[in-house]
Formats: C-alpha cells, structure tokens, sequence
C-alpha cells in the first residue's frame, strides 16, 4: 500500500459514514483538509463537533462531506491496515540482535525488524528510536501515545553507536529527555552484552535513566541470547554464573539506593540472571505489580506465588479426590525453566500424591543450546526428544512456544502435526500458576 492510500474495508451499519453513502473500498483522502498519515492523526483530526472529509470512490469521484457530530463520536468506518501506514523497520544492525541470528528458511514474518513507536503504544513492543526525527518525537508528545517501551542498551553515545552500528544512534539522551519534558510514560530496556554495556557502562546507564524518574516508570536488564548462528557476527562471550551474579548486584544495589530515593526500585533484573548465577528469585514486592513481566522479569516468581494461592485452596476445597486422584502426564519444556517446572510438580504432589508427572528438559537443537527458554522450542525438537517416551494421558506445552494468533511452533510445525506424529493430546498452558495446576490435574 502506498503512503497515504487509506482503503475503507469496513463501513458499521447505520454509522455516520453509513448514513452518507461511503462505502468499503472508498479512500479516505482528506480530513479537515490534511492528509493522515497514520491511524493517529485520523482520530485525531475526527475528535470534533464539526469535520470535513474527502473521500474517493472507485471510479475515481471525490465526495466532500461536512460533518456535524458528537465531539468523540467515530465515523464508523475501518481500514485495510490497522496503522493507516506501513509498518517501520529497524534500521539498525544490532550486535545482539536475534534476527540477525536466525537460520535461514524460516516463515517471513520473523525476519522482520520492527521499530515503530505506534507499535510500541498498541502492542507494547520495544524501540530504539533510531528511526525518529525530532518532529516524530513531538508527535507521540503531540498526541501523547504512552507508554513507549524503548530499547535504551546504553546511555554512553560512543558505545550506542558500535552497538547498534548506526551512527545517529548516539543521541538517545536527547530524545529520552524530549519525551520526559513532554511527560511521556516510558518503560526502558537493556540487553545486556557481556565486554560491551555491562558493568561500569550498565551503572551509568541505570543512573542515566534514573534521572528520567517518574516518567521512565521502570528499567529491565536482560540478557543477551545466542543461537549457533552467528558466522560473521559480533563475538560475543557467554556470561558465566559469577558474570551473572555481579550483574545482580549492580542491580540490587540501585535497588535499595532508588527504593530510599524514589520509593521504587526502578531497575529489575529478568530472572535468567538469578537462575544462572544460583540465587534465590526476590519476592513479589520487588517487583512492583511485574510491570516488565514480558521481558522475564519477575515470571517464575509470580507463577510460584500463584501455584501456592491455588494450592492452598485446593487444600480446603477440592473438586477432585485428594488422597485417590490418579493421572499420568509429561510436561517438556527449556534447559531454564526444568528445574522450576518439577519444584511446581513436587507441590502438586504434596496434595495429590497420586498424580505423577514426568517433566522433559530438552536442549535447544534448532538454535543452539545456549538458548535455554522454553518458548523457543520447536516442534521438531520437541518431536525428536519425546518420540520414543511413554508420555501418559497428556503432553503439557507452554503457550510461550506458539505464535500468538496461530497454534503453530517456530520451525512452521502445526500442533495438530505434533500430536499426530506423537499420537497423544497435547494441552496448551498458559503462563499463570491456576493453569498450569489445572492443566497438570487436568481440571
């Protein structure tokens, strides 16, 4: 679709646009004399008692309305692409990137590299900022779309530039510092690369966002990921346990200064570098109502807290023969998470002493086995490690190893393709403790 071709898919009946005789396949042309370039400036310019609108119809007429409505009230009409615009691109090359290190012949959609702020207000998803004018800055302010998550990595100019390979990527300050003067809600972002935005350069980092408090709402730090496809890549080393232990502390030890200073702890680590350095996963309260949830920050925790909630009710009303229930399942899932997997099993059993389940740690073979997060599993992985095990009456998989909208895995497998090959059901799990102890009950 070209730049500002605004195709209408969708007309509500008995809307106003119904009323008027515009119908799909129309294109929206003008409102109150302006071009729109997105879905932001369209219901920007039709919030008011009084409009104008410049429709063209497919024989290529053009119909003005004047328009005299409530002043919220929407037109009732949708168009073929949800932004009004194409989606933008990263620009960037990123040392860590993971797209950059996938392998090749995988679905086209995952090879595409969003940075769009629209996205980031509607979806959540994390941007760099790179791609963004001044002027473009002053239009999240303008109409004021937040919260904006924002991949910040580091603060230092020099080194955002070597690791981002752009060289406009050093004025991130500048743009962080417009949007907090336009009182933005901003979450940010750093993937942490070991030689490169750790230590040192992560505290300043952390001190450089912490002066964007309390429009920078909060901070993660996650790890950086790496698959075994990285010829002609960065080198990048692994962080060892006691790497991961330092970063912690680094982290907890602006947590106390931050929670003093600010009443918030700001800054969260995702829960990988607990994990791999040995330590014990912080409470609940540390994590402030899991703000950065989707970055890993804070999931085991959350998912613990609410295993032993649904237990303890269970305990007291059951809808299940506690002492007799019997039933045979598997659970697969990452090289991370197996170990909190059985901890969650052993709790169940201490209720229901009868129901065992058997919990699969597979290695990441399509990737590499330095990816230990269940939700880049595959199905052939899968396939391969379980094909010749006694499974029981059910295969519980994470959500996380699913597209969003679609039941198939990353190697374009379809879940009904998995269970046919391994000839049992297989129980999709969402990522909370109620489900998955009902899935393992199988309530």
């Amino acid at each position: 679709m070209k730049n500002n071709s605004h195709i209408i898919t969708k007309v509500e009946a008995g809307s106003i646009a119904d009323e008027l005789g515009i119908e799909p396949g129309d294109e929206l042309l003008l409102v109150n004399d302006k071009k729109i370039e997105d879905i932001f400036d369209y219901q920007y310019e039709i919030n008011d008692e009084y409009i104008t609108v410049v429709v063209k119809k497919p024989d290529n007429e053009e119909w003005e309305f004047e328009i005299e409505k409530d002043y919220n009230e929407d037109l009732g009409i949708e168009f073929a692409e949800s932004l009004l615009d194409n989606y933008k691109s990263c620009r960037n090359k990123c040392i860590f990137c993971f797209i950059d290190q996938l392998p090749d012949g995988m679905r086209d959609t995952l090879y595409f590299k969003d940075d769009d702020s629209r996205l980031s207000f509607l979806q959540g998803n994390y941007i760099t900022l790179t791609n963004m004018k001044i002027k473009d800055v002053e239009r999240i302010i303008k109409y004021h779309l937040e919260p904006i998550n924002i991949s910040v990595h580091t603060t230092n100019p020099e080194l955002r530039c070597r690791m981002l390979n752009n060289r406009f990527a050093g004025d991130i300050m500048d743009k962080l510092n417009l949007l907090n003067e336009g009182n933005i809600t901003m979450n940010g972002q750093v993937v942490c690369c070991k030689g490169f935005n750790d230590g040192e350069e992560l505290k300043r980092t952390i001190r450089d966002l912490s002066t964007l408090i309390p429009n920078m709402q909060s901070m993660s730090v996650v790890p950086f990921g790496m698959t075994d496809y990285r010829e002609g890549l960065c080198k990048i080393e692994k962080f060892t346990p006691d790497d991961c232990a330092e970063v912690v502390k680094i982290i907890e030890d602006f947590q106390h200064e931050f929670l003093e200073k600010y009443g918030t702890v700001f800054v969260q680590a995702s829960d990988e570098w607990y994990i791999n350095a040995g330590l014990e996963l912080p409470q609940a309260e540390c994590y402030e109502g899991y703000c950065q949830i989707e970055n890993g920050v804070g999931t085991v925790r959350s998912m613990s807290d609410e295993v032993d909630d649904y237990l303890n009710e269970l305990k007291i009303n059951s809808p299940l023969p506690r002492e007799s229930y019997t039933r045979e399942s598997t659970i697969a899932t990452g090289v991370l998470a197996g170990p909190i997997m059985e901890s969650f099993v052993e709790k169940i059993k201490k209720v229901y002493p009868k129901v065992n389940v058997t919990v699969y740690t597979l290695q990441n073979d399509f990737f590499g086995h330095n990816i230990t997060v269940a939700g880049l599993l595959t199905g052939g992985d899968i396939y391969k490690n379980l094909k010749d095990k006694e499974l029981g009456e059910c295969l519980l998989l994470s959500e996380t190893m699913l597209k969003s909208d679609e039941p198939i895995f990353l190697d374009d497998m379809r879940l009904d393709e998995l269970e046919k090959a391994l000839q049992i059901p297989i129980r999709i799990v969402k990522s909370d403790g109620k489900s998955f102890v009902d899935a393992v009950l199988g309530i």
